[in-house]
């Protein structure tokens, strides 16, 4: 599974990706913004995205609603400090697959992933 990690945190792009080794995953793709995101996803098509909200160019809820009103369908997991209900709401509002607050554990990680790609896999598929 390819899997795209956008935040502008380089230590925290380093922790997902310490995480997704242990969880097997070793199909990494990064972008520090939603700039670089939307650049990257001209050659790229990711089987997941985790998603950083707070980033300087392009931040992640601006790239989210982008990235569906463009008729990009992979899941996304937004990863983000913003735990207010009213964000979590606007994400998947906005398209999210899913969201989990930083900081996480290997194990909330890789609930969120499994539940988030059981269900993609479950959604009728586009017409």
């Amino acid at each position: 599974m390819k899997i795209m990690l956008v935040d502008d945190s380089r230590t925290i792009r380093n922790i997902q990706k310490n995480i997704l080794g242990q969880l097997g995953h070793t199909e990494i793709v990064e972008a520090a913004d939603g700039v670089e995101a939307m650049k990257t996803l001209e050659s790229v098509e990711p089987d997941l995205m985790l998603l950083d909200w707070n980033m300087p160019n392009m931040d992640g809820l601006t790239l989210l609603k982008t990235l569906r009103e463009k008729g990009r369908k992979f899941p996304i997991i937004m990863c983000t400090t913003e735990a207010e209900k009213s964000r979590v709401i606007a994400a998947i509002q906005a398209g999210a697959s899913n969201y989990v607050v930083k900081p996480f554990s290997t194990e909330t990680l890789a609930e969120k992933i499994a539940q988030t790609v059981k269900r993609a896999a479950a959604a009728p598929a586009p017409a």
